[in-house]
């Protein structure tokens, strides 16, 4: 009796394991073809992009940020534009008179544009001097300024409403 028992149960087992199967295979049946492709993994933010969601997130409470970076440059002012429609504003970044290159960042959200500048320092060979130097650098908009608030990611502070 105890054999016959065992028995029947592997089968059942057997037919379930099969059923199974078949509704598996079947599961795709009849539908478009699926395209399965690998995306690159999301890129980590730099120093910029976090406190710039920081800004966004915190605002209007914002502390400025401690210490220079040079990611993270403060800038000196930004040009009043003539309309809210514009796609473009004008910041004074102060920068090194060491840096080789400098310029402007940009991330938009609702009400807030945030920016800062950044700069790339000259080779640590020979003689700089370390005075501050100011230049007006455009930045580009993804949308109108809209009524946005321009906010200066390395003081927190707003530098204009737009």
């Amino acid at each position: 009796m105890r054999g016959s028992h065992l028995s029947r149960t592997r089968t059942l087992a057997a037919a379930l394991t099969v059923a199974l199967t078949g509704s598996l295979a079947l599961t795709g049946c009849g539908q478009r073809e699926q395209v399965v492709g690998s995306a690159p993994p999301p890129a980590k933010l730099d120093a910029f992009e976090k406190r710039a969601d920081q800004i966004v997130k915190d605002w209007p409470k914002v502390s400025p940020v401690h210490g220079r970076t040079q990611a993270l440059l403060p800038l000196v002012g930004a040009d009043r534009p003539k309309d809210t429609g514009v796609r473009e504003i004008t910041v004074t970044v102060g920068h090194s008179a060491c840096d080789a290159h400098f310029g402007a960042r940009v991330h938009e959200a609702k009400g807030l544009v945030v920016v800062t500048g950044w700069g790339k320092r000259k080779s640590a060979k020979g003689m700089c001097t370390e005075n501050l130097a100011t230049d007006k650098v455009k930045v580009k908009l993804d949308g109108p300024l809209a009524g946005r608030k321009v906010v200066d990611a390395a003081t927190g502070k707003q530098l204009l409403k737009g």
